[in-house]
């Protein structure tokens, strides 16, 4: 097997500013830069972990641009400056509604708002101010975080917090490893954020072992402050989102159905969905408010695929295309065997074998032959390289058959449900009882209304 060339370094001039160990989420693409230029990703650069010390070593100086959706300026400088008010973080970003409209309702002006007192910023991005934002903080040392955080911030946590940074740490690892404290007032606004270690950020992202987070990344987040390891990462987290929602995908079919596919993976088997805590419609709401930040997510990384095309290429020549979201165009996907065999192959490690473990329950292989299937299958060589992912046998067996979206759902149920049920559960924990029945209720009265 040959080794993975490493990556290109580019010079220091041609990147952006660093400030205070912190890389703040700044280069912004406009919409006629993204829709007018397709990036070059060298050969395999997503084939082997990321691992760089910083912002030069990208494979180049525009990578992963397209996860930096664009706010006005003021609402950003709002949104960071709620962050400052914590401990040192690595890398963050807000999501939800309270950044991007997921609904007519929440697009439109509301009367009550939940913030205090909150910059005149975030009233104007949400027309009023009616939502709660959200937040991932991502820590190299969460413990040391919540020490830290817990001198600052002790009315931010539950009863855990008088037993210390050692026992929140210790909840924050079950489920999917995220500790959260809801309705925290922030400069004025009422924010809930989680907290998650770095390594469980970039294994989620890279393998999918919960989805929890790699789901959130899947639709558009205001990233604040970033690093280049998760960049990566991320990028390879949408790559796989394409490739697994094509397995669940006809021959052709339209952008929203893309994108619906792609940010229902990390709901199949949530808990929330089935008992009645999210709104039904959420998926539908997310894509069709949100088609243009969509686009600009993935429209470079669909390009980059060998195996899918838009039908109509001639509409995206032009340079406004995807400011029209009166659009909804149609795309196309090679179903040749051998090119679902590399998707199957293709898909984050931890995920895939769920998808192997399907297939090996309805075949009945014996145990010694498929354990020596999923020795042939693993990303690194006997010498500590790391194998170009080409589909091998099995993959090609398992492309071959009709019910590949069938067991394929059935490994996103088995990937979500277990950590989706724990984070829920710890809720009445990290929150309280008190401030975890308010979320429920909450969240059950919002999916009455918009439903």
């Amino acid at each position: 097997m040959s080794r993975l060339r490493p990556l290109t370094r580019i010079p220091w001039s041609q990147q952006p500013l660093l400030h205070a160990n912190r890389r703040y989420a700044t280069s912004e693409p406009s919409s006629s830069t993204a829709s007018s230029s397709q990036q070059s990703f060298p050969p395999d650069w997503e084939d082997a972990p990321p691992s760089l010390s910083d912002f030069t070593e990208l494979p180049h100086k525009d990578f992963g641009k397209n996860q930096l959706m664009e706010t006005n300026e003021e609402f950003k400088r709002s949104l960071r400056g709620i962050l400052r008010q914590f401990p040192p973080i690595t890398y963050a970003f807000a999501y939800g509604s309270g950044v991007f409209p997921q609904s007519d309702a929440t697009a439109s002006r509301v009367t009550h708002s939940p913030h205090p007192n909150p910059p005149e910023a975030i009233l104007k991005w949400q027309k009023g101010g009616g939502k709660m934002i959200d937040f991932v903080l991502a820590s190299r040392h969460s413990e040391h975080f919540h020490s830290l955080n817990l001198r600052e911030h002790r009315d931010h946590y539950s009863f855990l917090g008088s037993l210390g940074s050692g026992a929140v740490s210790r909840v924050q690892k079950l489920g999917a490893g995220v500790y959260f404290n809801p309705y925290v007032t922030v400069n004025g606004t009422m924010i809930k954020y989680a907290v998650v270690d770095m390594a469980t950020l970039q294994r989620d992202l890279l393998d999918w072992d919960t989805m929890y987070l790699a789901g959130r990344l899947h639709k558009p987040v205001k990233i604040l402050f970033e690093e280049p390891n998760i960049r990566v990462a991320n990028q390879r987290n949408l790559l796989s989102a394409i490739r697994c929602s094509l397995l669940l995908l006809p021959e052709t079919f339209t952008e929203k159905q893309l994108y619906s596919t792609i940010t229902g993976l990390s709901y199949q088997g949530d808990p929330r969905m089935t008992y009645g805590s999210e709104n039904p419609k959420k998926i539908s709401n997310i894509v069709n408010h949100q088609l243009r930040n969509f686009r600009l997510l993935y429209h470079d990384l669909i390009m980059s695929l060998p195996n899918m095309s838009y039908v109509d290429e001639k509409a995206i020549s032009n340079s406004s295309w995807m400011d029209d979201t009166k659009l909804d165009l149609k795309l196309k996907q090679d179903l040749s065997t051998e090119r679902r065999a590399n998707m199957v192959r293709r898909l984050p490690s931890a995920f895939r074998e769920k998808v192997y473990f399907e297939y090996n329950c309805k075949w009945g292989i014996p145990g010694r032959e498929y354990q020596e299937m999923l020795e042939a299958s693993k990303d690194e060589d006997a010498e500590g390289g790391y194998k170009k992912p080409i589909g091998g046998a099995f993959d090609r067996r398992i492309a071959a058959e009709d019910d590949l979206p069938v067991m394929v759902t059935k490994a996103l149920n088995r990937t979500v449900y277990w950590p989706a049920a724990v984070q829920s559960v710890k809720g009445i924990l990290t929150a309280g009882p008190q401030r975890a029945l308010q979320y429920l209720q909450e969240k059950r009265q919002k999916g009455k209304m918009t439903s």
